[in-house]
């Protein structure tokens, strides 16, 4: 063939490849065979796939990773052995779904969600956005039951846990790309979790490496970007504090009902190859649908905030089911009604409800800084256990709100002239406009 001829050619040595998408549409994967122990390169072709051994793609030579690959070998990384068939799209997902029902259990709606977020692992490449998914409870509510059976579907899955440190995660996204299944992702360390706050926050959207300072053989400085752009499923007991990252989950909250009595409480061993023969078949789905699949932006949900749409649209861009598109549609609306709720908990909510109060009552274009935070004072102070400040409100509206206050004949007014931007606010807040609030002013 013409990639043996052209290996007589090649001066660098050999490449060791997860997988590799070459300039004529070409799809290389990784396969392994846990029977003969043995890895090699499942390759579509005009149509067709084969396994093969090593390619040849512009020069450089590609090899699979080695069976003794200690990632490989301890099965931290999942790969399919073959492509297989899988019949048509409804019934890969109606086999995923059946998987998932078997060994865990989840609400209707987000069943529907992890099949086709399993679906959609194996086209993320296609897409330049990406949301996460998330299983959230205390112990013993089935988080990690739901991470190991869901990830072991997933493109190029890899376990870690929230003792890994951040660093092997990095390696590993780079070099493999596939799937991150987290558990424990709460981490204990603040430094850990900014770590891997970083990693989920660069993580969805393609383009936004991880930049780390390595140092060569002659002890010289060499700055590496990391990849970490690729699906990821994660467990934990919290929420993270950081409101952009959880806009980017899809989360369901384990342990609300009596586990299914079908539930089997110890997994049987046939879950495994269960798993195996429904990644064969996601291998060849890949193969058949890679080159098809697009961003369609007809499926954009007006009741979404543009962040839940930038992180939802690419998975509904897979779902072409109406019935599933609407369960997933539903959810994430659900997730969002519910942010809202806690974000009209919080002291910024608080302070935008006394900013829409004086705003109806004062008729002018600002409010005093002041005003804000006698009325604040006196209907939350007994919440705080510091005292209610001019100064500290100030912090919260630069800081939090990103609202400018001025400063005029001696005081500090906080401008509100620009009504779209603070019925904005509002809106996120999950506080009703004064007009909304007061009805008959």
């Amino acid at each position: 063939m013409d990639e043996q001829k052209a290996r007589p050619h090649i001066r660098k040595p050999p490449t060791p490849t997860a997988s590799r998408r070459l300039d004529d549409g070409t799809l290389v994967e990784l396969i392994f065979d846990p029977v003969r122990r043995a890895t090699a390169f499942a390759v579509w072709r005009d149509g067709q796939w084969k396994v093969e051994t090593e390619v040849v793609d512009s020069g450089e030579l590609l090899v699979p990773y080695s069976p003794g690959n200690n990632l490989i070998k301890n099965r931290v990384i999942l790969l399919p052995s073959e492509p297989a068939e899988y019949g048509s799209k409804a019934e890969l997902v109606s086999d995923i779904r059946h998987f998932l029902h078997r060994y865990i259990d989840l609400s209707p709606s987000f069943e529907v969600a992890v099949a086709y977020y399993v679906l959609f692992t194996w086209l993320y490449d296609a897409f330049g956005e990406l949301p996460y998914l998330r299983f959230q409870g205390d112990f013993g509510t089935g988080k990690s039951r739901a991470l190991l059976i869901a990830g072991s579907v997933c493109y190029k899955a890899f376990f870690a846990s929230g003792a890994s440190t951040v660093s092997p995660l990095f390696h590993i996204l780079d070099a493999f790309g596939g799937t991150l299944i987290l558990d424990e992702a709460d981490f204990r360390f603040s430094d850990e979790k900014a770590e891997v706050v970083k990693l989920l926050n660069n993580g969805n959207v393609d383009g936004m490496p991880i930049l780390r300072t390595m140092i060569n053989r002659q002890h010289e400085f060499n700055p590496q970007a990391f990849r970490v752009y690729g699906p990821k499923m994660v467990g934990m007991r919290k929420a993270y504090d950081d409101q952009a990252l959880e806009s980017r989950f899809l989360t369901e909250v384990m342990g609300q009902s009596d586990l299914r009595s079908d539930i089997p409480i110890n997994l049987p061993p046939a879950w495994k190859q269960e798993a195996q023969d429904l990644r064969n078949k996601l291998l060849l789905y890949r193969f058949h649908h890679r080159h098809q699949v697009a961003l369609d932006d007809a499926t954009r949900v007006s009741s979404l905030a543009p962040r839940g749409n930038q992180v939802l649209v690419p998975l509904l861009s897979i779902v072409d089911d109406a019935a599933a598109r609407h369960a997933i549609t539903e959810f994430a609306v659900a997730a969002q009604d519910g942010a809202a709720v806690d974000r009209g908990l919080s002291s910024e909510a608080q302070v935008l409800e006394i900013i829409r109060e004086l705003s109806g009552e004062a008729h002018n274009d600002a409010v005093p800084i002041l005003e804000i935070a006698q009325r604040f004072s006196a209907r939350f102070g007994d919440e705080y256990q510091r005292p209610i400040s001019p100064r500290w409100i100030g912090t919260i509206l630069r800081q939090r709100l990103h609202l400018t206050p001025y400063k005029s004949n001696g005081r500090f007014l906080l401008p509100i002239s620009d009504g779209s931007r603070m019925q904005l606010l509002y809106s996120k807040h999950g506080i009703l406009p004064i007009e909304e609030a007061l009805p008959g002013q």
